[in-house]
Formats: structure tokens, C-alpha cells, sequence
């Protein structure tokens, strides 16, 4: 019925993203998400209570898709920490989409004329959390800088000042899923092929190491010991060659399981042959999926980053999906790491990029190359200027993809377009939360130097930390 309407908005909406987007806020300041306290803003008590009273509102609206809705996002901190919905990276209108996000509606029973404004807003959240979006955590940026201004002296973290040795082990998924294709390739052929991009780069001096689990067996229940078992080293730690490093990818294809635990643990133990202060060591873990071999991967990962190894670990997502990413995303802030989703092998080999420019600066100052003046800050700029516009793009998509549900849910008879118009506030005023978090965050970012960094990373980890009460 509105399909063409949000189309066209859509398409008005991204023209005008190309302007600057310092313009002054929309005057819809009527209402502001609940419980906001990060933000100072104000809250009316009873919108607050709304939220906290499950029980009537399932009971009102009769279904019991609702009964566990996640609440809506009311700081900046619950934007970041918001679990991406199962439609986040989809358009709700795409050929064999739509007919998902219709049939998730239709748990819902059409809402009643008389419906209160309670049940009104567990409609609109069960609606949210199908498209809410992945916001980035600051906290992932700081930690980015850090180790970009690897070498610097000004940096707290002696982890990662440079040292003679350089140690770098890929640690890569091998288990089923990896076999899905991706523009006609596996995820597994182009994540071999940027692994070996990237691999074949790095300077001479450095040694290497490729790690693969969940390559043996299947996916069947029969073969889960086998698979959850399967952790090798096909590369042991020495300088890229070309013939047998290529003789390692060869030895394995996406098979079975996924034991991201086990595998970080035997990785620690290989490091662990190193002097930690004569050797600088870099893992990263590529994965899709979560878990699956009854370990507890996030607390692996801090051991394994208390240890004396001291390893900096990079967590890369490959088209992981929100419950996949949710779980990374926990195992790289538990080791104090980075994480990265990347949905193609662009994203992926951007990713190896920035290990790629540290190594080059290691290998100038191997050779004496690199003055004291040329330890220079980061260059944030750029980075700030992307952090920012992927808030603004998120937000926006955001607001587009919860306007087309509606919409769909008009089509099935669930709303009608009344009721749409009046639960449009709530869209409102999470778009408002979306761009006044962006420009805080932005203006914390600003002029951060080597020497501030260690005080940020705690200020952005005190501001915007999950909650552990919720």
C-alpha cells in the first residue's frame, strides 16, 4: 500500500545523506526514548514503567511472540550494545525477504482498535529488534588506534611496542558453514586467498603460522568429537614461502564444527615458546559462526591475553550473523581486542591492510630506519570522519527498514496505518538518540594523541560498558 512512498523517501533520504548532516535537528523534541539518563534527558515516569510491564502488555496483545522483545534503546550505550536484528543487513522489500519478514509478523495477532499505549510500544519494539542495527563501539576504535600507533613510545600498553621478533597466527574457520558461497566463491576460497594476500605481504623477518578447526568430519552429531577435536597448525611458525604455504591451504575444506575455545587455547600454548620480551605476537581469528563445541571462547580469550604472551588479537567476523557476531564481538572485548565484521573479500583484506602498515613500520624500525619524530600520533581523522558517517548511514537504514515493516504489517492487516502513525514517535526519537550519540562520541574523539590514549580507553569503557544488570 505505501511501498512506493518509502521507496521514494528512501531514495530523498540518501541524496540528502550527501549533504553535510550539521544541520539543525529536527524540531520533534515532543518525546525522548526512555530512562535516558546518559543523555540527560528527561522521561515521563509512566513511559518508563512501560517498558518494565511485560506481563500486560503479552497479556493484552495475546501472542506470545512478545514475550521476551528486547526493551528499545534509550543511551548511547544501549545503541551499542543492541543486538543487531535477523533483517539488520536485509531490505525488508527483496525478492524472498519480504515474504520472511511477513511471516515474523504474523505471529503477531492484528492489534486491537482500543489497544493502550503499552501494548502499542511492544508491538513497535518486536517490530524493532527484526531490523535494529550493529552500531559500532567506540571502544573498538580506540583499540584500532592503538595498535596503528604501534612502536610509539607514549604507549601505556607495552604489548605493543616493537620488538625484535614479530609473530603473526591466522587463526581460520574450517568448519561447515565456511562452504556457503559468496558471488559464486566459498567463504573459505576468499578467505584463503586474502589470508594468502596478506600473508605473502608482510616483511620477511616476520614468522607466520596458519591454524584450522572444524576441517574433519561433518556437521552430524556423529562427527562432532571428531570435528570439535580437529585443531592443527598446517603452518608452523616460520617465514612466508609461497610453496608451502600454499601446500598448507590445500590440506583442508569447510567440514564440520566450531571449537573457537579449544583453538585459541592451543594457540596460546604455540605462542607460549616465545620470549614475550623479545616478541611482538598478533592473532587473528576469522570466523562466520559461533561456538558449537561446548567451550566458553570469550574467557579463553582473556586468559589467553593475561598471559605473558601478551598477544594483541583481532577478531574478524565473515558474515557472521547477529547471534554470531553478538558472541565475537564478546570474545575480542574480553582479550581487550578488536572485532570487525566484514561481508566480503574487500572487507576482509582491508582488514589485513592495518596489520600490513604496522609490519612495514616494524621492519623500518628493525632497520634503524624510523627517527623519534616519525613515531607520529594517528591519524584519526579519517577514521572519525567513517565512524561517524557509518553511525549516520546505520541510523538512517534504521529508520527506513522499521517505516517498510510497518508497512508490511498494514499489508497483513496486523496495523493499521493510525496506528502507525502514531507509534512513528518511537522511530523519532531513536533517530534523535542515534545522531546526538554520534556527535558526543565524535567530540570525544577528536585530538586524541598517543599519550591520551590509555586515559580515553578507560573514560569510552566507563561511559559506554554494557550494563551487567541488563
Amino acid at each position: 500500500m505505501r511501498k512506493n512512498v518509502v521507496v521514494l523517501v528512501s531514495i530523498i533520504a540518501f541524496l540528502l545523506a550527501a549533504c553535510s548532516n550539521n544541520e539543525q535537528q529536527s524540531q520533534n523534541n515532543q518525546g525522548q526514548p526512555e530512562g535516558n539518563e546518559e543523555q540527560k534527558i528527561t522521561t515521563n515516569n509512566s513511559n518508563a514503567d512501560e517498558d518494565n510491564d511485560e506481563k500486560v502488555n503479552k497479556t493484552s496483545s495475546g501472542t506470545s511472540a512478545l514475550a521476551d522483545v528486547p526493551k528499545l534503546p534509550a543511551t548511547t550505550s544501549d545503541l551499542i550494545h543492541q543486538e543487531p536484528g535477523k533483517y539488520a543487513d536485509q531490505e525488508p522489500y527483496a525478492d524472498g525477504v519480504e515474504e520472511k519478514v511477513i511471516e515474523d509478523l504474523s505471529k503477531l495477532d492484528p492489534l486491537p482498535q482500543d489497544a493502550d499505549e503499552k501494548t502499542k510500544k511492544l508491538y513497535f519494539r518486536y517490530m524493532y529488534s527484526l531490523i535494529a542495527q550493529d552500531f559500532e563501539d567506540p571502544q573498538n576504535l580506540i583499540n584500532k588506534w592503538e595498535y596503528s600507533a604501534s612502536g610509539n613510545p607514549d604507549l601505556p600498553d607495552s604489548k605493543y611496542q616493537f620488538k625484535d621478533n614479530y609473530n603473526v597466527e591466522v587463526i581460520l574457520d574450517a568448519s561447515g558453514s565456511m562452504a556457503a558461497k559468496v558471488n559464486g566463491k566459498t567463504r573459505m576460497e576468499l578467505a584463503k586467498q586474502s589470508i594468502q594476500n596478506f600473508l605473502s605481504d608482510l616483511p620477511e623477518e616476520a614468522n607466520i603460522s596458519l591454524r584450522v578447526y572444524g576441517h574433519k568430519g561433518s556437521g552430524s552429531d556423529s562427527d562432532k568429537e571428531l570435528s570439535c577435536n580437529s585443531i592443527e597448525q598446517v603452518y608452523s611458525f616460520d617465514q612466508y614461502s609461497k610453496e608451502k604455504f600454499s601446500e598448507a591451504l590445500n590440506q583442508f575444506e569447510p567440514k564440520g564444527w566450531t571449537p573457537i575455545a579449544d583453538a585459541l587455547k592451543a594457540s596460546q600454548q604455540s605462542m607460549s615458546q616465545f620470549d614475550p620480551s623479545a616478541s611482538t605476537n598478533l592473532i587473528y581469528l576469522v570466523s562466520d559462526g559461533i561456538e558449537t563445541c561446548d567451550g566458553n571462547p570469550a574467557k579463553i580469550a582473556k586468559n589467553f591475553s593475561e598471559s605473558t604472551t601478551q598477544p594483541i588479537i583481532n577478531i574478524i567476523g565473515f558474515q557472521a550473523d547477529p547471534k554470531a557476531q553478538k558472541q565475537l564481538k564478546k570474545v575480542a572485548q574480553a582479550s581487550n581486542g578488536m572485532y570487525s565484521t566484514v561481508n566480503n573479500q574487500k572487507a576482509l583484506e582491508e582488514e589485513f591492510d592495518r596489520a600490513e602498515e604496522v609490519l612495514e613500520a616494524w621492519e623500518d624500525w628493525k632497520e634503524d630506519a624510523m627517527s623519534e619524530a616519525e613515531y607520529a600520533e594517528t591519524d584519526n581523522y579519517f577514521d572519525i570522519l567513517g565512524f561517524t558517517n557509518d553511525w549516520y548511514y546505520k541510523h538512517l537504514d534504521q529508520s527506513n527498514k522499521i517505516t517498510a515493516v510497518m508497512n508490511l504489517a498494514e499489508d497483513a492487516e496486523i496495523l493499521t496505518y493510525d496506528q502507525i502513525s502514531e507509534m512513528e514517535k518511537w522511530d523519532s526519537q531513536i533517530s534523535d538518540l542515534a545522531e546526538k550519540s554520534s556527535k558526543e562520541i565524535e567530540n570525544q574523539l577528536e585530538n586524541i594523541s598517543a599519550k591520551k590514549l590509555d586515559r580515553f580507553k578507560k573514560s569510552i569503557k566507563e561511559k559506554f560498558s554494557e550494563k551487567t544488570d541488563k
